[in-house]
């Protein structure tokens, strides 16, 4: 049965030159309507919003009639180039997917005539953040997905800048790409993010040596291994879209209990970039654990895992850092302690595939719970990262303590933040105007945060004699 839902497709990637010209090029594939939010202005709460509907398709009939969305030049034939600027009450991206581009997407769905819908993303924006919101945030009483689906996720990537850009610690704010005024946000995490989540990349620039473009080339096969690479002198569209893996992953959210090591990258070492695997079957503890998260903020380009802290053992901790940035977020309980609370069935809800990992890894005492961290490295020694990371498990004398001690243990992860939005009212004027847009309660939390969400953020500090040494941000 085939999907009449509107394909959507998601262009990213930090060089905004070249996104512009890629999605220009989108506009002269007939029925094509692009669209893009400028964020440049979003902390004063200002964003600009641009339409643009190049060569409409004859109107359809059936389940995409609305007419409101397009405007009367684009229901005559004529093509469509509108400007709106957007006065936000909370300058943020989530006010502005709420309050603006998903109720456009939504409507653009239904049009008559509109048979893609290109989401130009401005480069502060995560292609991950927005797919979760197209597939939760309701939207007059469904989700946007209800009505269209991601046919890709399209990254464009400049080889001359971006690995020194995936592995600086650069912020947002020092590039002038700030997404809200309290976004502190690496440049890393973004372009990393970008290509991680990417189903086919665009290659434009240069490297200024064969062998970097080669260094380029193998962190790409580790960080997107499933991607198809198109030079951006060769770009032809429809052989873009059709170069699409059939298992790309299409704005598909990952748990974070799933596997880690997605696409079959390679393992093997490659003009010095190298992939660890860091898996073991103790606790991390809490203080040392901060002190060894320093080796992965130097020489990585990508770490991300799951880790089991001891002070807190009924909850599993999401670690990622991208070139000098780092979180550490609530991953969700482990299913070794929905167990211990009893219940007639303490996994209901959980998804089969994790259900099936545990079961091969289950331990007759510790349940689920283990260490898996994957760790890219372009500099940095593999062999010292697992060192610093065995480091930081607990001693023989310190496991023997038991869980009652390892709660009363002082945790540098053990702070609560919210995003200030989240408590919001979605009509805070009292006009009605957003009574349309609300997140489904029932579904996962948002990559944003806008859950609460236990976050320790760091930034590699160029001051400090050790260069793995860093400050709290």
């Amino acid at each position: 049965m085939s999907d009449e839902r509107t394909p959507v497709v998601l262009l990213a990637g930090l060089a905004g030159a070249v996104l512009d010209e890629v999605a220009g090029a989108f506009l002269r594939l007939p029925g094509t309507a692009v669209v893009h939010h400028d964020l440049r202005e979003v902390a004063q709460g200002v964003v600009r919003r641009r339409v643009r509907w190049g060569a409409p398709t004859p109107a359809a009939s059936g389940p995409r009639a609305d007419h409101g969305a397009a405007g009367p030049a684009a229901r005559a034939g004529l093509p469509v180039d509108q400007w709106h600027v957007l006065e936000l009450a909370h300058g943020c991206v989530s006010c502005t997917l709420r309050e603006d581009l998903l109720p456009l997407t939504h409507r653009l769905s239904r049009t008559p005539g509109v048979d893609r819908i290109v989401l130009h993303l401005d480069p502060a924006l995560e292609p991950e953040a927005l797919c979760w919101a197209l597939r939760h945030v309701v939207v007059d009483g469904e989700t946007v997905l209800e009505r269209a689906r991601v046919e890709a996720v399209v990254t464009v990537v400049d080889v001359g800048t971006w690995l020194a850009d995936a592995t600086g610690d650069e912020t947002l704010a020092e590039r002038g790409l700030l997404a809200s005024a309290d976004d502190d946000r690496t440049v890393a995490q973004v372009c990393v993010g970008q290509v991680e989540f990417a189903d086919v990349l665009v290659l434009a620039g240069a490297a200024p040596d064969a062998w970097a473009a080669e260094r380029v080339a193998a962190v790409l096969d580790r960080l997107a291994p499933g991607a198809p690479r198109v030079p951006l002198a060769r770009l032809d569209l429809a052989a873009l879209l059709a170069r699409v893996p059939r298992d790309a992953r299409r704005g598909e959210l990952a748990d974070a209990h799933a596997p880690l090591l997605r696409g079959q990258p390679p393992l093997d070492p490659d003009c010095g970039v190298s992939t660890v695997v860091f898996t073991e079957r103790r606790p991390f503890h809490p203080q040392r654990l901060h002190e060894a998260v320093d080796v992965l903020l130097d020489g990585v380009v990508r770490a991300r895992g799951r880790v089991w802290v001891a002070s807190q053992p009924d909850v599993a901790l999401w670690l990622e850092s991208a070139g000098g940035g780092l979180r550490v977020g609530h991953a969700g309980p482990w299913l070794a302690a929905l167990e211990a609370a009893g219940g007639p069935d303490p996994w209901a809800g959980v998804d089969p595939q994790r259900r099936a990992m545990a079961a091969l890894r289950w331990d007759p005492y510790y349940g689920d719970r283990d260490q898996e961290v994957v760790v890219i490295a372009h500099h940095a020694d593999p062999g010292e990262i697992d060192a610093v990371l065995r480091h930081a498990l607990l001693t023989d004398a310190e496991l023997a303590e038991g869980e009652e001690a390892w709660r009363s243990w002082p945790d540098p992860f053990g702070e609560w933040h919210s995003d200030p939005c989240e408590d919001v009212d979605r009509d805070s004027d009292g006009d009605g105007d957003r009574e349309g847009v609300g997140v489904d309660p029932g579904r996962d939390t948002a990559p944003w945060n806008t859950a609460p969400t236990n976050t320790a953020a760091k930034k590699a500090d160029p001051r400090k004699t050790d260069p793995r040494k860093t400050e709290e941000k």
